[in-house]
């Protein structure tokens, strides 16, 4: 499988998600790390920021949990 250019770690972020057995939430965070800055000229910041998003959904669906 070829590994797009704004994934330039060896590894496509979803087979880590695949190993590890992230959930939606953590899934997209690790996406976001992943390519912060390197996607469409996408900025550093936009992908931290979305990144920050889904901590933030996961901790609240964890909040409900309780």
């Amino acid at each position: 499988m070829k590994i797009p250019k704004h994934y330039d770690l060896g590894i496509q972020p979803i087979e880590v998600i695949d190993k590890w057995g992230l959930d939606f939430y953590l899934g997209n965070v690790l996406k976001y790390i992943a390519r912060a800055g390197k996607k469409d000229n996408a900025s550093e910041l936009e992908d931290l920021q979305k990144a920050k998003h889904y901590i933030e959904m996961k901790i609240e669906r964890l909040k409900e949990q309780k």
